[in-house]
């Protein structure tokens, strides 16, 4: 795949995000500034509850979609915080909403505890899409990625995420095949978000080249592929620009 494509697709389906601990009301109304690019919109920003608000002013009049997170990062919430986190953070105006599923309990050997968290969720959600963050990167094992994908879409989720970005390893190639295979078992109609660690146009390209190569050309649109990153932007910009672009050091 040509950089010039990876860019174009990348921005149409990139979730911009700002997860910062130090995240501010101006840092969320820049962010949704950059999310409008010369080039066309991001599919969405991704943004703690807090901000959900602000988000919503600041993209008001678009269909750039507002993603947050519950559960996050370490997936081991009381399950009656999580569902009203989610519950409060669609009310308040949040399209998508991003769960940790409780990878150290499947750890632990408790996988009836990610499939139960899930549905849970996916309960309160209504229209709003729910994607799980599997945390692939500390699961490590292939077959606890993939029972994690598995206990994933038996819970009814609408995307499986790799990462939160907040971990020593977060997206990787080898962790989004599982993913994906088991997409393409399961029936094609889940999404798939790599997050964490993608920094350059060529990261994006060799994520969609996987997508083409497992779903088939074409399956890997907004609706149903998303990247988590932060400052992968301005490197799809610089591409589509013909400039050069530094990597972006951000692990989100």
């Amino acid at each position: 795949m040509d950089l010039p494509t990876a860019a174009r697709r990348g921005i149409a389906s990139l979730d911009l995000t700002d997860l910062n601990d130090d995240s501010s009301d101006d840092a969320v109304r820049e962010l949704c500034a950059r999310a409008q690019t010369k080039h066309g919109p991001t599919a969405a920003v991704c943004v703690w509850p807090s901000f959900i608000s602000t988000a919503a002013a600041a993209l008001n009049r678009t269909n750039i979609k507002i993603a947050t997170v519950v559960n996050f990062p370490t997936g081991q919430e009381p399950i009656e915080d999580v569902v009203d986190a989610a519950e409060r953070a669609i009310a308040e105006g949040a399209h998508e909403i991003d769960l940790v599923i409780p990878y150290a309990g499947l750890l632990e050997g408790y996988p009836n505890d990610v499939t139960a968290t899930v549905a849970r969720v996916k309960e309160v959600c209504g229209p709003a899409r729910l994607k799980a963050i599997l945390e692939t990167g500390m699961l490590g094992d292939a077959g606890l990625i993939r029972q994690a994908t598995k206990l994933a879409l038996e819970g009814g989720a609408d995307f499986l995420k790799t990462s939160t970005g907040k971990v020593p390893v977060n997206a990787t190639l080898t962790a989004s095949r599982i993913l994906l295979e088991e997409i393409k078992a399961h029936g094609e109609s889940v999404g798939f978000k790599p997050a964490g660690g993608i920094r350059t146009t060529a990261d994006i390209a060799a994520y969609l080249s996987m997508c083409d190569e497992v779903m088939g050309e074409g399956w890997a649109k907004p609706a149903l592929f998303r990247i988590g990153a932060s400052g992968v932007l301005t490197a799809l910009i610089a591409t589509l620009d013909g400039t050069a672009a530094p990597v972006a050091d951000s692990g989100y």
